[in-house]
């Protein structure tokens, strides 16, 4: 499975940008997909889930309400809306690929994608 992320970049704070996230190969259609983010320094974070039928999982204390998660099983790909960008969401972006129907660890994850820099200026 290869997972191809794009649509990073630089924003100001209180902008938006949209994350895409494509899967080739062979694909786990029932699994769940999600997106982790990982600042200098710091560990790889989980920021949001959604499994096959559309269930989505957001880390609470730092997203919700700010990002919403969704995908196009026909496509085979997962897009992350993020709306009143704050400096704290500046990181690395990874979409990640689960066999499992409901995965919020990063061990839970059987593929990454290469990462795509989002960079949110104050």
């Amino acid at each position: 499975v290869q997972l191809q992320a794009s649509g990073g970049g630089l924003v100001q704070a209180g902008g938006s940008l949209r994350l895409s996230c494509a899967a080739s190969g062979h694909t786990f259609s029932s699994g769940a997909m999600g997106w982790f983010r990982q600042a200098p320094g710091k560990e790889r974070e989980f920021v949001a889930a959604i499994s096959w039928y559309g269930g989505t999982t957001y880390n609470t204390g730092s997203v919700k309400g700010r990002f919403t998660i969704s995908r196009d099983n026909a496509k085979n790909t997962v897009f992350l809306q993020m709306n009143s960008l704050k400096p704290e969401d500046t990181a690395v972006y990874y979409c990640a690929a689960s066999s499992r129907y409901y995965a919020t660890g990063v061990g839970d994850y059987n593929y990454w994608g290469q990462g795509t820099q989002v960079t949110v200026s104050s």
